[in-house]
């Protein structure tokens, strides 16, 4: 590693033009290959493969599990959506898990009709951790999470009992996450966001038979498939990706439930943030551990599937850092000095245009992807699609920084301010 950077430092050195169109052909390139590669899975995300079936049958019995920490705002939503679960109660294993330091929630939810799992103290203290703790009480033939905050259509169960009967050889659903209530700028470019991500690039991933990380929440599991897959890792602030990623490496199949949770956006740009800072910083500890060793891994998902995750998390990060670094090398070659390399400029400017068509693409095939209560005018998303994806970038650098000095903060997410 030494003598490689002492030769970088020699040809900068010696031809720093050379060097610098180098470099800005290369972040051009992985940025290109990132967008084709989640523009495919868009477009793939159109074919369904995994069916269903009507027929009847005893329901087995479903263990939801809602992990709860400083969440009093959300709970009455929270006790209405679940009552509102069109399933037979007395198949029904609702437990709700709480810290046991959280004296005002665990207060709160005292009423409730439902049992309650209470985490001793101990570290660290995140979702998963808790998480882990409480699959260990669920009796369920099938087991699936849920945020504070979720509201699961009522027939979300039997959609997903249906689905696992009819694929014997999927260990897991992930539902479809939908926002609502979208106040301002920056909950709809959210919403749209989302609709990209579940309406389009997990069923491309699924259609694939690539691996799919997992969303946060309504993820629905065979209970035996997700014991022998070692549960979730309390240490990764993307457990639900690192999940889908070691399922897929067990062998075990993730496919797309045709069902919706509704969740809420982020109201505040500094919640959005450290949401965000979160999620980017989660996918970085997802390659790193799963890249460990790349050969065993190439192994266990297959070299197209290696590819495929690679470059849609790896090419979220990716393009997350360099975004910014093009719009400045497009700035540059556009206002800069006139002594900067031809080769250099061209490169910059193309970079700079690529960028704005790409995520005015990408933006609008996401609006089509989305329900018709939250579409957005084509304009209104061509020009707000690159300032989103430059908060996107600000968070990305965050995360990176985090990795380095705090790579197991988890920056909670509060709920409850989107209520009606």
């Amino acid at each position: 590693m030494a003598a490689l950077a002492l030769l970088l430092v020699g040809l900068f050195l010696h031809a720093p033009g050379h060097c610098i169109t180098g470099v800005v052909a290369v972040v051009s390139a992985g940025f290109v290959v990132s967008i084709f590669m989640r523009t495919v899975l868009v477009l793939l995300g159109r074919y369904r493969r995994v069916g269903s079936t009507e027929a009847e049958w005893a329901w087995p019995v479903y263990s939801v599990l809602v992990p709860l920490f400083h969440e009093v705002e959300v709970l009455p939503q929270l006790v209405q959506s679940l009552c509102a679960l069109d399933y037979p109660k007395d198949k029904l294993d609702i437990r709700l898990i709480l810290e046991e330091d959280d004296v005002e929630t665990r207060a709160a939810v005292a009423q409730a009709p439902f049992a309650c799992v209470v985490v001793p103290p101990s570290r660290p203290k995140t979702k998963p951790k808790a998480a882990n703790y409480a699959a260990h009480f669920a009796g369920g033939e099938f087991l699936v999470v849920f945020d504070a905050e979720d509201r699961p259509e009522p027939d979300q169960l039997k959609k997903a009992v249906r689905a696992f009967r009819a694929n014997p050889d999927i260990d897991c659903f992930q539902a479809r996450l939908r926002i609502d209530r979208c106040r301002n700028w920056l909950q709809r470019m959210f919403a749209l966001d989302y609709g990209i991500w579940f309406n389009a690039l997990l069923p491309g991933l699924e259609y694939l038979s690539a691996p799919i990380p997992l969303g946060g929440t309504s993820n629905h599991f065979r209970r035996a498939s997700l014991l022998k897959a070692g549960l979730w890792d309390p240490y990764n602030v993307t457990e639900d990706a690192d999940l889908g990623l070691r399922l897929a490496r067990l062998g075990f199949r993730v496919g797309i439930l045709d069902s919706v949770t509704w969740e809420e956006a982020p109201q505040a740009l500094g919640v959005w943030l450290r949401q965000r800072t979160r999620w980017m910083k989660g996918y970085m500890q997802t390659l790193l551990v799963h890249w460990r060793q790349p050969r065993r891994f190439i192994g266990d998902v297959g070299p197209i599937g290696a590819f495929t995750i690679h470059m849609f998390l790896g090419g979220a990060v990716w393009s997350a850092l360099v975004n910014p670094l093009l719009w400045i090398f497009f700035a540059v070659s556009s206002f800069g000095q006139p002594a900067a390399p031809d080769l250099l400029a061209r490169i910059a400017e193309a970079s700079g245009f690529t960028l704005l068509l790409v995520n005015a693409l990408l933006a609008q095939i996401g609006r089509l992807q989305v329900s018709r209560s939250e579409a957005l005018p084509p304009w209104y998303v061509t020009l707000s699609y690159p300032l989103y994806w430059l908060l996107i970038s600000v968070a990305g650098w965050r995360a990176l920084y985090q990795l380095v000095r705090d790579p197991f903060l988890w920056e909670k997410t509060p709920h409850g301010a989107s209520l009606p």
